[in-house]
């Protein structure tokens, strides 16, 4: 007797989601969606191993009901949460993304699924991102492509980056690939984690992020990278925001939730900060009727720090690879700790 083949769910986006129909079995969940569904690409190794399951967040629960392994293509879906009662057999998920706070929801902490996440993927994009709006600002390219625009001929003195200090907050990959690269440019790095230290190896020191407004007024560039947890949410808020040195550029490229987004607002408007470079917010999109996008202080971009060409790829080939390994037994890669909601560093 053949064996039955493990049974994996994959969740993917759609333009339009289709009705649900609690009718309906998993089978006919995914082929009545599959036109519609924007699937990875590349899982044919998986598929010729494995029941393959495609639905978006209308069909998750009948596509879960069974299946041992979980694929959140559609890594910012809440729907886990709500179709958390079928999934009978579950015992890991793979999320395409760095952050999984949308998961870290009571019922799966205290289960035994094990979660993984992309770390690795978006590591030196972002760190690229961050070094890029580092010299957007001090260069003052916005306010050069204005009068190009205008047809004017402004010279002007600007910032050297050479010899400035960052604040980089969150040690995890993609903090620390953060410092290696702003390190390269010759800005002094400092880390703010959970557990102050010294001698690391990337950040040198590390100060204690429960203590930000006690230590974030020493430096020139505040760059956040913390995943979001209980303990990062509202992090940087209005007494944080005092703290900052005058002159100085914050950049978020973690989660819109760990800034206090009035707070900013009232702290750009009275000038205690010179710039904020945001590419993640509280609500997203970012509401049209926010006060930031008009702001000139403000640099604003859509989630797309970490977005290069060939992204999608390089996820879908990250699951295939773990998902061999699941298949095979074998230890999976980046394993979150889902009391922290991380991976943490060995």
């Amino acid at each position: 007797m053949t064996p039955a083949r493990p049974i994996i769910t994959v969740l993917c986006p759609t333009a339009e989601a289709a009705p649900e129909d609690e009718s309906q079995d998993a089978s006919q969940v995914s082929a009545q969606n599959s036109a519609e569904l924007q699937r990875p690409a590349g899982l044919e190794p998986i598929e010729r191993l494995a029941e393959v399951r495609y639905t978006d967040a209308a069909g998750l629960g009948a596509a879960l009901e069974g299946a041992q392994a979980l694929f959140l293509w559609d890594f910012f879906s809440p729907a886990v949460r709500q179709a958390w009662p079928q999934a009978d057999a579950l015992r890991w998920i793979h999320v395409a993304a760095a952050g999984v706070d949308a998961l870290m929801f009571e019922e799966l902490r205290s289960s035994e699924v094990t979660v993984t996440n992309a770390q690795g993927i978006f590591d030196r994009p972002i760190a690229e991102y961050v070094l890029a709006a580092i010299f957007a600002h001090a260069k003052d390219f916005a306010a050069s492509l204005r009068h190009q625009q205008q047809r004017q001929w402004v010279h002007r003195e600007t910032l050297q980056v050479q010899g400035t200090s960052a604040l980089v907050i969150g040690t995890g990959a993609i903090g620390r690939e953060t410092a290696r690269l702003l390190r390269a440019v010759g800005i002094t790095v400092t880390g703010a984690g959970r557990t102050a230290r010294e001698q690391d190896p990337d950040f040198g020191t590390v100060v204690d992020s429960a203590q930000l407004p006690q230590h974030i007024g020493g430096f020139d560039h505040i760059i956040n990278a913390a995943p979001l947890t209980a303990q990062t949410t509202g992090l940087i808020g209005a007494q944080s925001l005092a703290a900052m040195r005058s002159g100085a550029h914050l950049i978020n490229i973690g989660r819109g939730e760990s800034v206090d987004e009035p707070a900013l607002v009232e702290a750009l408007e009275a000038g205690r900060l010179a710039h904020a470079t945001l590419d993640v917010f509280a609500q997203e999109p970012l509401p049209v009727d926010s006060p930031l996008w008009t702001m000139e202080s403000v640099t604003i971009s859509a989630h797309m720090s970490g977005d290069v060409i060939g992204w999608r790829k390089a996820l879908a080939e990250q699951f295939v690879d773990n998902a061999q390994r699941w298949l095979d037994g074998a230890e999976l890669k980046n394993i979150v700790d889902t009391a922290k909601g991380y991976v943490p560093r060995h």
